[in-house]
């Protein structure tokens, strides 16, 4: 058997020992370096460490220092720091520079363990406690709530996991972007879950499904008075979330009126309710997801480019599902499972056409889209319906995203569909300006949803002039 190779990196012979014994135990092979001439020798040779163990607090180089030079050297290298201040400074830095994980000290012996196996696996002797899934696959899933849960089975979500261990344990702000239903809400739940303050509520407030008038009073809350209909005070989601997490969906909807009183709540922790003249001071981990693209928008002056800076201090992209494909398989049987206790049915199975199928399809709702898939198959009991379905949505994509050039004239379809698009981005444009850019009036005219019209807003690429007219920031 290959056994894992560690390379410890402290001038501390006290230290070295004791991490040497602790994972030899473990059956993995351990080898020890003073200084940073013997760690680039190594990574200059043809065969590397598989993980890099480094001590924070050296007397000539720094472990950050450190981190920093294997990284240019061998970017991929496998490095896990130690040290004796669990400063979030120090900790920040050492994640933005690719570190795996950031341990404390004094730390018990199976906190480094577990660190090292979800690094590089197990040692020689050390059986894997995880669920086999194929001979090179495995699977990482943890429950969130009765119906939530959040499933590794990619390098990229395994990533982003050991990313959100780390993130979890600094009390920082942490931006989450992604596709609409990639699972944002997932990771910030996940995200809770791992921090100190797992104990306290995590309170969840969609920014596009109130108008910013009562965005306001749901955040901050409100005393008597402060308006029409106003009988009593009430505290506003910020009280209510003390010593909590506060989940900001769809922040990029923000007016930036909003946006700016937002970015002093962060920096001082202190906001007072609407009418009221007091200041409340409240302590809240903010999380925040978009699915916008945010330097774009920043750009359109929809987003303050200091509530960014004050908001990514973390940041995790979450890839669509089609950049993960072979999750498709695990979360199929993870949503039967789920769905069919929900919905008091006995759980189907898929065949392998149906599992190909669904490999194969674009998944432009990711796994929103994907679990009503199931939802649907449950109800319906009917692979031939559902491959059906997924062919033809697949056909109507491919007809929709083809190149003008390369649709034949013969294609009746994709010529309807083109002068259709084409209709539909005049009238929408003409309603925007009629409306002096305010999306929300302008959806109100054409008689469609506010949502609807942000998705064909993004899907025509339909912006502002660059010289916008008075009232654009009040862009609704």
């Amino acid at each position: 058997m290959n056994v894992p190779w560690v390379l410890l990196v402290s001038d501390e012979p006290n230290e070295l020992s004791h991490v040497k014994e602790l994972l030899e135990s473990e059956g993995y092979k351990v080898e020890t370096a003073g200084n940073e001439e013997e760690v680039l020798g190594r990574l200059g040779q043809e065969v590397t460490p598989k993980l890099i163990i480094l001590d924070m607090v050296m007397t000539v180089t720094t472990g950050l220092q450190l981190l920093e030079h294997c990284k240019r050297i061998r970017p991929e290298q496998k490095l896990l720091m130690i040290s004796c201040s669990g400063e979030s400074t120090h900790v920040v830095h050492a994640i933005k520079l690719g570190a795996e994980d950031f341990i404390t000290r004094p730390f018990r012996p199976s906190r480094l363990q577990e660190a090292v196996f979800r690094v590089i696996g197990p040692g020689s002797e050390t059986p894997a406690p995880v669920m086999k899934i194929a001979d090179n696959e495995v699977e990482l899933v943890e429950s969130l709530d009765e119906e939530l849960f959040f499933l590794a089975a990619s390098p990229a979500m395994k990533q982003i996991r050991a990313q959100v261990a780390l993130i979890a344990k600094v009390d920082m702000p942490v931006l989450l972007l992604g596709e609409s239903g990639v699972g944002k809400e997932v990771i910030a739940r996940l995200i809770h879950k791992m921090s100190p303050r797992a104990g306290a509520p995590l309170l969840k407030v969609n920014c596009a499904a109130l108008p910013k008038e009562l965005l306001e009073s749901e955040l901050f809350g409100y005393e008597a008075g402060a308006f029409s209909g106003a009988i009593r005070s009430k505290p506003g989601k910020f009280e209510l979330c003390n010593k909590g997490t506060m989940l900001l969906d769809e922040i990029g909807e923000m007016s930036p009126w909003l946006q700016a009183k937002m970015l002093h709540v962060l920096q001082d922790g202190r906001f007072s309710r609407l009418g009221g003249k007091l200041n409340i001071a409240v302590d809240v981990r903010v999380l925040a997801a978009t699915n916008i693209d945010v330097e774009m928008a920043i750009a359109r002056k929809e987003f303050r480019e200091d509530l960014l800076y004050r908001l990514n201090a973390f940041t995790v992209k979450i890839p669509p599902l089609r950049e993960r494909r072979e999750e498709i398989p695990a979360l199929l049987r993870h949503f039967m499972a789920s769905q069919a206790a929900k919905l008091r049915k006995p759980p189907l199975s898929f065949s392998d056409q149906l599992v190909q199928e669904c490999l194969r399809y674009h998944w432009p709702g990711n796994l929103r889209e994907l679990v009503n898939v199931v939802k649907r198959y449950l109800v319906l009991e009917s692979e031939d319906l559902i491959i059906e379905e997924l062919r033809m949505k697949d056909q109507d994509f491919d007809l929709e995203n083809r190149p003008d050039a390369a649709a034949p004239s013969s294609d009746l379809k994709a010529r309807v569909t083109m002068m259709r698009d084409e209709t539909e981005s005049k009238e929408i444009q003409r309603a925007l300006e009629n409306a002096n850019w305010n999306r929300r009036v302008a959806a109100a005219k054409l008689r469609i949803s506010y949502r609807t019209l942000l998705t064909k807003i993004k899907r025509h690429r339909l912006y502002p002039p660059a010289e916008p007219k008075d009232g654009w920031l009040n862009y609704g």
